[in-house]
Protein backbone atom coordinates (compact mmCIF):
# COMPACT_ATOMS: atom_id res chain seq x y z
CA UNK A 1 0.00 0.00 0.00
CA UNK A 2 3.01 2.17 1.03
CA UNK A 3 4.80 1.51 -2.07
CA UNK A 4 1.58 2.41 -4.46
CA UNK A 5 0.88 5.29 -2.24
CA UNK A 6 4.75 6.15 -3.46
CA UNK A 7 4.53 5.63 -6.90
CA UNK A 8 1.50 7.66 -7.23
CA UNK A 9 3.25 11.11 -5.79
CA UNK A 10 5.78 10.34 -8.32
CA UNK A 11 3.32 10.36 -10.85
CA UNK A 12 1.83 13.47 -9.36
CA UNK A 13 5.79 14.88 -9.12
CA UNK A 14 6.70 14.01 -12.62
CA UNK A 15 2.96 15.28 -14.53
CA UNK A 16 3.93 18.45 -12.26
CA UNK A 17 7.70 18.84 -13.98
CA UNK A 18 6.56 17.86 -17.17
CA UNK A 19 3.69 20.74 -16.91
CA UNK A 20 6.95 23.18 -15.79
CA UNK A 21 8.60 22.42 -18.29
CA UNK A 22 6.12 22.97 -20.68
CA UNK A 23 5.22 26.20 -19.19
CA UNK A 24 8.93 26.94 -19.10
CA UNK A 25 9.60 26.07 -22.90
CA UNK A 26 6.24 28.00 -23.52
CA UNK A 27 7.58 31.07 -21.82
CA UNK A 28 10.85 30.96 -23.63
CA UNK A 29 8.92 30.55 -27.51
CA UNK A 30 6.78 33.53 -26.43
CA UNK A 31 9.54 35.55 -25.40
CA UNK A 32 11.76 34.74 -28.50
CA UNK A 33 9.12 35.56 -30.65
CA UNK A 34 8.49 38.94 -28.96
CA UNK A 35 12.17 39.11 -29.42
CA UNK A 36 11.98 38.01 -33.14
CA UNK A 37 9.31 40.69 -33.80
CA UNK A 38 11.25 43.54 -31.95
CA UNK A 39 14.15 42.89 -33.80
CA UNK A 40 12.30 42.57 -37.58
CA UNK A 41 10.52 46.05 -36.36
CA UNK A 42 13.90 47.35 -35.57
CA UNK A 43 15.50 46.14 -38.75
CA UNK A 44 12.27 47.88 -40.69
CA UNK A 45 12.79 50.98 -39.00
CA UNK A 46 16.58 50.97 -39.53
CA UNK A 47 15.60 50.09 -43.76
CA UNK A 48 13.22 53.32 -43.39
CA UNK A 49 15.50 55.57 -42.15
CA UNK A 50 18.09 54.40 -44.73
CA UNK A 51 15.83 55.23 -47.17
CA UNK A 52 14.97 58.61 -45.99
CA UNK A 53 18.75 59.50 -45.91
CA UNK A 54 18.89 58.45 -49.53
CA UNK A 55 15.87 60.69 -50.37
CA UNK A 56 17.97 63.54 -48.30
CA UNK A 57 20.88 62.91 -50.05
CA UNK A 58 19.93 63.06 -53.75
CA UNK A 59 17.84 66.18 -52.39
CA UNK A 60 21.10 68.31 -51.71
CA UNK A 61 22.83 66.96 -54.66
CA UNK A 62 20.18 68.54 -56.79
CA UNK A 63 20.76 71.75 -54.51
CA UNK A 64 24.68 71.74 -54.90
CA UNK A 65 24.72 70.61 -58.53
CA UNK A 66 22.10 73.69 -59.27
CA UNK A 67 24.35 76.12 -57.43
CA UNK A 68 28.01 75.04 -58.76
CA UNK A 69 26.58 75.32 -62.30
CA UNK A 70 25.88 79.29 -61.78
CA UNK A 71 29.42 79.22 -59.65
CA UNK A 72 31.88 81.50 -61.19
CA UNK A 73 34.91 81.89 -58.26
CA UNK A 74 37.65 79.19 -58.57
CA UNK A 75 37.29 79.00 -54.40
CA UNK A 76 33.08 78.34 -54.04
CA UNK A 77 32.72 76.39 -57.30
CA UNK A 78 35.86 74.15 -55.41
CA UNK A 79 34.43 74.00 -52.03
CA UNK A 80 30.64 72.90 -53.87
CA UNK A 81 32.65 70.62 -55.57
CA UNK A 82 33.69 68.80 -52.24
CA UNK A 83 30.13 69.48 -50.73
CA UNK A 84 28.93 67.35 -53.90
CA UNK A 85 31.08 64.68 -53.02
CA UNK A 86 29.96 64.07 -49.53
CA UNK A 87 26.05 63.83 -50.50
CA UNK A 88 26.92 61.28 -53.41
CA UNK A 89 29.05 59.59 -50.79
CA UNK A 90 26.15 59.37 -48.20
CA UNK A 91 23.92 58.20 -50.67
CA UNK A 92 25.88 55.43 -51.73
CA UNK A 93 26.06 54.77 -47.99
CA UNK A 94 22.25 55.17 -47.68
CA UNK A 95 21.90 52.91 -50.68
CA UNK A 96 24.36 50.03 -49.08
CA UNK A 97 21.80 49.93 -45.97
CA UNK A 98 19.44 48.78 -47.79
CA UNK A 99 18.37 45.04 -48.80
CA UNK A 100 20.25 44.49 -51.49
CA UNK A 101 20.05 47.83 -52.48
CA UNK A 102 22.78 48.05 -55.13
CA UNK A 103 21.14 45.60 -56.80
CA UNK A 104 17.83 46.88 -56.78
CA UNK A 105 18.90 50.70 -57.29
CA UNK A 106 21.50 49.79 -59.66
CA UNK A 107 20.75 52.85 -61.75
CA UNK A 108 20.58 55.11 -58.99
CA UNK A 109 23.52 53.96 -57.31
CA UNK A 110 25.40 54.12 -60.61
CA UNK A 111 24.32 57.75 -60.94
CA UNK A 112 25.12 59.38 -57.23
CA UNK A 113 29.02 56.99 -58.34
CA UNK A 114 29.15 59.56 -61.19
CA UNK A 115 28.42 62.50 -59.75
CA UNK A 116 31.08 62.47 -56.82
CA UNK A 117 33.42 61.33 -59.19
CA UNK A 118 32.89 64.23 -61.52
CA UNK A 119 32.92 66.51 -58.67
CA UNK A 120 36.49 65.15 -57.94
CA UNK A 121 37.72 65.67 -61.36
CA UNK A 122 35.84 68.84 -61.60
CA UNK A 123 37.75 70.71 -58.51
CA UNK A 124 40.83 69.18 -60.00
CA UNK A 125 40.32 71.15 -63.38
CA UNK A 126 39.23 73.92 -61.32
CA UNK A 127 42.60 73.89 -58.95
CA UNK A 128 44.41 73.87 -62.35
CA UNK A 129 42.63 75.95 -64.89
CA UNK A 130 40.38 78.22 -62.61
CA UNK A 131 36.89 78.54 -63.40
CA UNK A 132 34.83 75.22 -65.19
CA UNK A 133 34.21 75.43 -69.07
CA UNK A 134 30.95 76.24 -71.15
CA UNK A 135 30.88 72.35 -71.14
CA UNK A 136 31.10 71.43 -67.85
CA UNK A 137 28.90 73.69 -66.86
CA UNK A 138 26.11 72.24 -69.04
CA UNK A 139 27.21 68.80 -67.86
CA UNK A 140 26.24 70.34 -64.28
CA UNK A 141 22.70 71.24 -65.59
CA UNK A 142 22.07 68.48 -66.74
CA UNK A 143 23.38 66.06 -64.05
CA UNK A 144 20.96 68.50 -61.85
CA UNK A 145 17.92 67.88 -64.21
CA UNK A 146 18.38 64.26 -63.49
CA UNK A 147 18.93 64.60 -60.03
CA UNK A 148 16.03 66.85 -59.48
CA UNK A 149 13.85 63.72 -61.45
CA UNK A 150 15.19 61.46 -59.29
CA UNK A 151 14.80 63.48 -56.22
CA UNK A 152 11.02 64.00 -56.69
CA UNK A 153 10.88 60.18 -57.75
CA UNK A 154 12.26 59.33 -54.34
CA UNK A 155 10.28 61.73 -52.30
CA UNK A 156 6.95 60.40 -54.06
CA UNK A 157 8.36 56.89 -52.74
CA UNK A 158 9.03 58.07 -49.73
CA UNK A 159 5.40 59.28 -49.21
CA UNK A 160 4.08 56.28 -50.02
CA UNK A 161 5.79 54.28 -47.70
CA UNK A 162 4.72 56.46 -44.65
CA UNK A 163 1.28 56.57 -45.92
CA UNK A 164 1.74 52.52 -45.99
CA UNK A 165 0.61 52.46 -49.43
CA UNK A 166 3.89 50.25 -49.91
CA UNK A 167 6.33 48.84 -47.80
CA UNK A 168 10.13 48.27 -47.26
CA UNK A 169 10.87 44.60 -47.81
CA UNK A 170 13.28 42.81 -45.38
CA UNK A 171 16.33 41.22 -46.10
CA UNK A 172 14.87 37.19 -46.38
CA UNK A 173 11.95 38.43 -49.12
CA UNK A 174 14.26 40.77 -51.36
CA UNK A 175 16.29 37.11 -51.28
CA UNK A 176 13.05 35.26 -51.53
CA UNK A 177 11.95 37.39 -54.70
CA UNK A 178 15.26 37.77 -56.53
CA UNK A 179 15.77 33.81 -56.37
CA UNK A 180 12.66 33.90 -57.72
CA UNK A 181 13.32 35.77 -60.28
CA UNK A 182 16.77 34.64 -61.24
CA UNK A 183 15.15 30.90 -61.12
CA UNK A 184 12.37 31.60 -63.67
CA UNK A 185 14.15 33.90 -66.11
CA UNK A 186 12.58 36.89 -65.38
CA UNK A 187 13.31 40.87 -64.21
CA UNK A 188 14.99 41.02 -60.50
CA UNK A 189 13.25 44.32 -60.05
CA UNK A 190 9.66 42.47 -60.25
CA UNK A 191 7.67 43.28 -56.94
CA UNK A 192 10.34 45.90 -55.83
CA UNK A 193 9.18 49.62 -54.05
CA UNK A 194 12.05 50.86 -55.98
CA UNK A 195 11.10 49.81 -59.70
CA UNK A 196 9.13 52.83 -60.29
CA UNK A 197 12.38 54.69 -59.56
CA UNK A 198 14.57 52.26 -62.42
CA UNK A 199 12.20 51.91 -64.77
CA UNK A 200 11.68 55.59 -64.83
CA UNK A 201 15.57 56.70 -64.10
CA UNK A 202 15.88 60.11 -65.82
CA UNK A 203 18.34 60.48 -69.16
CA UNK A 204 21.95 60.86 -67.72
CA UNK A 205 24.32 63.26 -69.79
CA UNK A 206 27.61 61.43 -71.14
CA UNK A 207 30.23 62.98 -70.10
CA UNK A 208 33.84 63.09 -71.26
CA UNK A 209 35.93 63.81 -68.28
CA UNK A 210 39.31 62.53 -66.79
CA UNK A 211 37.45 59.81 -64.61
CA UNK A 212 36.52 56.20 -64.33
CA UNK A 213 32.62 56.79 -65.49
CA UNK A 214 34.16 58.80 -68.59
CA UNK A 215 32.56 57.58 -71.94
CA UNK A 216 35.96 57.70 -73.83
CA UNK A 217 36.74 54.74 -71.18
CA UNK A 218 34.12 52.36 -71.92
CA UNK A 219 34.22 52.89 -75.81
CA UNK A 220 38.21 52.06 -75.54
CA UNK A 221 39.63 49.00 -77.32
CA UNK A 222 42.89 47.67 -76.26
CA UNK A 223 45.94 48.88 -77.96
CA UNK A 224 47.96 46.37 -77.87
CA UNK A 225 45.35 43.94 -79.80
CA UNK A 226 44.88 46.92 -82.41
CA UNK A 227 45.11 45.60 -86.25
CA UNK A 228 45.28 42.34 -84.68
CA UNK A 229 43.15 39.26 -86.41
CA UNK A 230 40.43 37.33 -85.31
CA UNK A 231 41.53 33.64 -83.92
CA UNK A 232 39.54 30.14 -83.76
CA UNK A 233 39.12 28.18 -80.64
CA UNK A 234 41.25 25.49 -81.18
CA UNK A 235 43.72 28.46 -81.85
CA UNK A 236 42.95 29.85 -78.90
CA UNK A 237 43.35 26.19 -76.78
CA UNK A 238 46.63 26.14 -78.73
CA UNK A 239 47.94 29.13 -77.39
CA UNK A 240 46.91 28.81 -73.84
CA UNK A 241 48.89 25.25 -74.09
CA UNK A 242 52.20 26.92 -75.17
CA UNK A 243 52.02 29.77 -72.24
CA UNK A 244 52.40 26.63 -70.31
CA UNK A 245 54.58 24.57 -72.55
CA UNK A 246 51.93 21.78 -72.26
CA UNK A 247 49.46 19.54 -74.39
CA UNK A 248 46.26 21.22 -76.11
CA UNK A 249 44.63 18.25 -75.41
CA UNK A 250 44.61 18.86 -71.97
CA UNK A 251 42.85 22.13 -72.18
CA UNK A 252 38.62 21.79 -72.47
CA UNK A 253 36.87 25.19 -73.23
CA UNK A 254 34.60 26.19 -70.75
CA UNK A 255 33.84 30.10 -71.17
CA UNK A 256 33.33 32.81 -73.43
CA UNK A 257 34.43 36.19 -72.32
CA UNK A 258 31.97 39.31 -73.10
CA UNK A 259 33.71 42.19 -71.74
CA UNK A 260 36.04 44.90 -73.24
CA UNK A 261 38.49 42.60 -73.79
CA UNK A 262 36.97 39.54 -75.60
CA UNK A 263 38.08 36.13 -74.98
CA UNK A 264 37.70 32.04 -74.60
CA UNK A 265 38.37 30.50 -71.43
CA UNK A 266 40.29 27.20 -70.78
CA UNK A 267 40.64 24.88 -68.09
CA UNK A 268 42.64 21.76 -67.36
CA UNK A 269 44.39 19.37 -64.76
CA UNK A 270 47.86 20.66 -63.84
CA UNK A 271 50.47 19.85 -61.24
CA UNK A 272 47.60 18.78 -58.72
CA UNK A 273 45.66 21.53 -59.35
CA UNK A 274 43.04 23.21 -61.83
CA UNK A 275 44.30 26.23 -64.13
CA UNK A 276 42.37 28.29 -65.66
CA UNK A 277 43.30 31.05 -68.60
CA UNK A 278 41.69 33.05 -70.99
CA UNK A 279 43.43 33.89 -74.56
CA UNK A 280 41.89 36.82 -76.26
CA UNK A 281 40.03 36.03 -79.68
CA UNK A 282 42.02 39.08 -80.94
CA UNK A 283 45.48 38.48 -81.32
CA UNK A 284 45.30 35.21 -79.19
CA UNK A 285 47.36 36.70 -76.41
CA UNK A 286 46.64 35.54 -72.72
CA UNK A 287 45.16 37.39 -70.55
CA UNK A 288 45.39 36.14 -67.59
CA UNK A 289 46.20 32.97 -65.37
CA UNK A 290 44.81 31.01 -62.43
CA UNK A 291 45.61 27.84 -60.61
CA UNK A 292 44.22 26.50 -57.80
CA UNK A 293 46.88 24.00 -56.95
CA UNK A 294 47.78 24.06 -52.97
CA UNK A 295 51.00 25.81 -52.57
CA UNK A 296 53.68 23.89 -50.35
CA UNK A 297 56.61 25.13 -48.22
CA UNK A 298 58.71 27.74 -49.96
CA UNK A 299 61.99 26.78 -51.59
CA UNK A 300 62.56 29.61 -53.74
CA UNK A 301 63.50 33.15 -52.16
CA UNK A 302 61.49 36.20 -52.97
CA UNK A 303 64.82 37.43 -55.34
CA UNK A 304 65.15 34.28 -57.33
CA UNK A 305 61.17 34.55 -57.73
CA UNK A 306 61.31 37.61 -59.13
CA UNK A 307 64.20 36.54 -61.46
CA UNK A 308 62.08 33.15 -62.72
CA UNK A 309 58.99 35.78 -63.55
CA UNK A 310 61.41 37.90 -65.16
CA UNK A 311 62.80 34.69 -67.24
CA UNK A 312 58.96 33.92 -68.11
CA UNK A 313 58.17 37.00 -69.57
CA UNK A 314 61.16 37.34 -71.46
CA UNK A 315 60.80 33.79 -73.18
CA UNK A 316 57.00 34.56 -73.96
CA UNK A 317 57.97 37.56 -76.29
CA UNK A 318 57.48 40.21 -73.12
CA UNK A 319 60.12 42.49 -73.37
CA UNK A 320 61.88 45.73 -71.98
CA UNK A 321 59.95 45.26 -68.54
CA UNK A 322 60.90 46.09 -65.34
CA UNK A 323 59.78 44.54 -61.78
CA UNK A 324 58.89 46.94 -59.08
CA UNK A 325 56.85 45.82 -56.10
CA UNK A 326 56.23 42.19 -55.38
CA UNK A 327 53.63 40.48 -51.77
CA UNK A 328 54.01 36.57 -50.81
CA UNK A 329 50.15 35.37 -49.79
CA UNK A 330 50.38 31.85 -48.67
CA UNK A 331 53.77 31.19 -50.41
CA UNK A 332 52.85 32.24 -53.92
CA UNK A 333 54.71 35.89 -54.93
CA UNK A 334 52.84 38.17 -57.08
CA UNK A 335 55.05 40.54 -58.79
CA UNK A 336 54.31 43.78 -60.58
CA UNK A 337 56.11 44.42 -63.96
CA UNK A 338 55.91 47.75 -65.61
CA UNK A 339 56.77 48.37 -69.57
CA UNK A 340 60.11 50.81 -70.07
CA UNK A 341 60.00 52.91 -73.08
CA UNK A 342 63.91 54.31 -72.73
CA UNK A 343 64.46 55.49 -69.20
CA UNK A 344 60.80 56.02 -68.41
CA UNK A 345 58.93 53.41 -66.54
CA UNK A 346 55.02 52.79 -67.92
CA UNK A 347 53.11 52.05 -65.39
CA UNK A 348 49.78 51.63 -66.96
CA UNK A 349 51.39 48.84 -69.08
CA UNK A 350 51.29 46.35 -66.18
CA UNK A 351 52.06 42.60 -65.84
CA UNK A 352 51.66 40.94 -62.69
CA UNK A 353 53.31 37.34 -62.54
CA UNK A 354 52.62 34.88 -59.59
CA UNK A 355 55.23 32.39 -59.07
CA UNK A 356 54.92 29.00 -56.61
CA UNK A 357 57.65 29.50 -54.08
CA UNK A 358 57.93 25.74 -53.62
CA UNK A 359 58.61 24.56 -57.20
CA UNK A 360 59.00 28.19 -59.01
CA UNK A 361 55.63 27.65 -61.57
CA UNK A 362 53.86 29.94 -62.73
CA UNK A 363 50.48 29.81 -61.18
CA UNK A 364 49.56 33.37 -61.60
CA UNK A 365 49.22 35.99 -64.60
CA UNK A 366 47.24 38.65 -65.22
CA UNK A 367 47.60 41.44 -68.01
CA UNK A 368 44.62 43.18 -68.85
CA UNK A 369 46.42 46.62 -67.84
CA UNK A 370 49.42 46.05 -70.66
CA UNK A 371 46.70 44.62 -73.49
CA UNK A 372 44.71 47.59 -73.08
CA UNK A 373 47.83 50.78 -72.87
CA UNK A 374 50.93 48.85 -74.17
CA UNK A 375 52.05 50.84 -77.36
CA UNK A 376 55.03 52.86 -78.18
CA UNK A 377 54.26 56.33 -77.45
CA UNK A 378 55.52 59.56 -78.17
CA UNK A 379 56.96 61.37 -74.92
CA UNK A 380 57.73 64.97 -74.79
CA UNK A 381 60.88 65.97 -73.33
CA UNK A 382 60.19 66.92 -69.56
CA UNK A 383 59.82 70.93 -69.07
CA UNK A 384 60.36 70.94 -65.26
CA UNK A 385 64.22 70.09 -64.49
CA UNK A 386 65.07 67.48 -61.62
CA UNK A 387 66.24 70.40 -59.32
CA UNK A 388 63.02 72.17 -59.75
CA UNK A 389 60.79 69.22 -59.08
CA UNK A 390 62.85 68.17 -56.19
CA UNK A 391 62.20 71.41 -54.26
CA UNK A 392 58.35 70.87 -54.52
CA UNK A 393 58.80 67.92 -52.14
CA UNK A 394 58.73 68.66 -48.46
CA UNK A 395 61.66 69.33 -46.79
CA UNK A 396 61.35 66.90 -43.82
CA UNK A 397 61.39 63.95 -46.56
CA UNK A 398 64.91 62.76 -47.40
CA UNK A 399 65.28 61.63 -51.04
CA UNK A 400 66.39 58.12 -51.67
CA UNK A 401 65.90 56.99 -55.39
CA UNK A 402 64.22 59.20 -58.84
CA UNK A 403 63.32 58.07 -62.20
CA UNK A 404 61.17 59.17 -64.58
CA UNK A 405 57.75 57.46 -64.86
CA UNK A 406 54.38 57.53 -66.76
CA UNK A 407 51.59 57.06 -64.49
CA UNK A 408 47.55 57.18 -65.16
CA UNK A 409 45.04 59.04 -63.80
CA UNK A 410 41.88 58.48 -62.42
CA UNK A 411 40.01 58.55 -66.05
CA UNK A 412 43.14 56.36 -67.63
CA UNK A 413 45.46 59.67 -69.42
CA UNK A 414 48.60 59.19 -69.04
CA UNK A 415 50.54 61.86 -66.53
CA UNK A 416 54.86 62.43 -67.10
CA UNK A 417 56.33 62.66 -63.78
CA UNK A 418 59.07 62.69 -61.76
CA UNK A 419 59.15 60.02 -59.50
CA UNK A 420 60.78 59.99 -55.92
CA UNK A 421 60.69 57.64 -53.36
CA UNK A 422 61.70 59.06 -49.98
CA UNK A 423 62.11 58.21 -46.62
CA UNK A 424 59.88 59.88 -44.18
CA UNK A 425 61.22 61.24 -40.77
CA UNK A 426 59.68 57.84 -38.81
CA UNK A 427 61.48 56.24 -40.93
CA UNK A 428 58.71 54.57 -43.36
CA UNK A 429 58.51 55.15 -47.59
CA UNK A 430 56.75 56.65 -50.00
CA UNK A 431 56.80 57.81 -53.19
CA UNK A 432 55.97 61.67 -54.35
CA UNK A 433 55.34 62.06 -58.19
CA UNK A 434 56.02 65.44 -59.46
CA UNK A 435 54.37 66.52 -63.11
CA UNK A 436 57.20 66.46 -65.36
CA UNK A 437 55.43 69.32 -67.13
CA UNK A 438 53.73 71.86 -64.75
CA UNK A 439 55.85 71.05 -61.81
CA UNK A 440 52.84 70.47 -59.96
CA UNK A 441 52.34 67.59 -57.37
CA UNK A 442 50.49 64.69 -59.44
CA UNK A 443 50.26 61.96 -56.60
CA UNK A 444 51.28 60.68 -53.17
CA UNK A 445 51.55 57.02 -52.30
CA UNK A 446 52.45 55.69 -49.04
CA UNK A 447 54.71 51.87 -48.65
CA UNK A 448 53.35 49.14 -46.58
CA UNK A 449 56.33 47.05 -46.14
CA UNK A 450 56.81 43.69 -44.04
CA UNK A 451 58.30 40.13 -44.56
CA UNK A 452 55.48 39.49 -47.05
CA UNK A 453 56.16 42.56 -49.53
CA UNK A 454 55.57 45.79 -50.49
CA UNK A 455 51.65 47.50 -50.92
CA UNK A 456 51.22 51.32 -52.06
CA UNK A 457 48.47 52.90 -50.51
Amino acid sequence: MRNHKRSRKAKILAASFLAGAFAVTGGFAVQGHSRAAAYENHLNNNYQHAFAELTTAVSELDTALQKASYATSPSLLSSLCTELFGRAMSAQMAIGELPYGNVELEETASFVAKVGDYAVALSKNTAVNGVCSEEERSNLRSLSAAASALSQMLQDLQADIHSGTITLEDLKSAERRLSSATEDGGQALAGSAFQTVESDFPEVPTLIYDGPFSEHIASRSPRMLEGCEEISQDDARAAAAAFLDLKPEIFSLVSAGEGRIPTWGFSAAVDGGEVYLEVTRQGGMVASLMNSRSVGEAVLTPEEAVETAAAFLTVRGYAGLSPSYHINQDNRLTVNFAACQGEVVCYPDLIKVTVALDNGRIVGFESEGYLMNHTQRTLAEPAVALAQAQAVLDPSLRLLSHQLALIPTGGENEVLCHEFKCETGDGKHCIVYVNAQTGNEERILLLIEDESGTLTI
